[in-house]
């Protein structure tokens, strides 16, 4: 696990895709927290639900790479939920989407709640059942792709979501009809996965926070060789 930064309060990793951060009682499969707890015994007991999620006070999907924020001690969990729930904690990802976004850059305001179709999945549509929460989420467009064996356009952004709801910038950009690519569970069923891609193109690039002394850092993690790849084997669109 690549430790991007540490203090006595907190821990930040770069979580490789393909991990799960804490298991569902289901699965025997490797978890986040197995290597937490191995790694750092200490931080058993630390949070809301420290029996399942110790030190956990966001989380990302397992085929989503980049940094997670864990805390080390009661204190540090309760001063982060706070930071996250006051929204001063500021999250960057990156993600390529299917299609060409006209405008440089957009807010996406659209609450999100349950799919009334599939369980599984969110809808930012009027497609919900259940409890619709406030969801918003930034993006800026980075740079337009087209693919030298489909001549089929993508988008890389950097989105920024302001809100943390599951799913959000899934549901969000599948919502303006861009999903992120080789998203199986919100992308076309029948969707192009370029160059042998095999999970969804996110990755949660930076976060900024304030330390519990008061300093302001950011932290970042440079894109996966996967995701690298993809982007190197695309043609930058004129």
């Amino acid at each position: 696990m690549d430790i991007i930064y540490e203090d006595k309060n907190i821990l930040a990793v770069n979580k490789p895709a393909g991990l799960l951060v804490h298991g569902d009682g289901k699965s025997e499969e490797k978890t986040l927290i197995d290597w937490l707890l191995k790694k750092y015994p200490k931080i058993k007991g630390v949070g809301d639900n420290s029996e399942f999620r110790p030190g956990i006070v966001h989380r990302l999907d397992k085929d989503t790479s980049g940094i997670l924020l864990i805390a080390k001690n009661q204190g540090a969990f309760e001063y982060l939920k706070k930071q996250f729930q006051e929204r001063k904690i500021k999250k960057g990802y990156a993600a390529l989407l299917y299609g060409k976004i006209k405008n440089k850059e957009g807010v996406i305001d659209l609450p999100i709640g349950r799919s009334k179709k599939d369980f599984r999945k969110k809808s930012a549509s009027k497609e919900t059942v259940g409890r619709v929460r406030e969801a918003i989420t930034e993006y800026k467009v980075s740079k337009i792709f087209c693919s030298p064996e489909t001549g089929k356009f993508y988008t890389l952004v950097n989105a920024y979501p302001k809100t943390g709801r599951t799913h959000q910038i899934r549901a969000h950009f599948k919502a303006i009809g861009h999903p992120i690519v080789c998203d199986k569970l919100y992308g076309p069923k029948r969707g192009e996965y370029p160059f042998g891609l095999g999970r969804h193109f996110l990755h949660a690039s930076s976060l900024e926070l304030l330390l519990l002394d008061g300093v302001r850092i950011k932290l970042e993690a440079d894109l996966p060789e996967d995701l690298q790849n993809v982007l190197l084997k695309l043609r930058k669109a004129e």
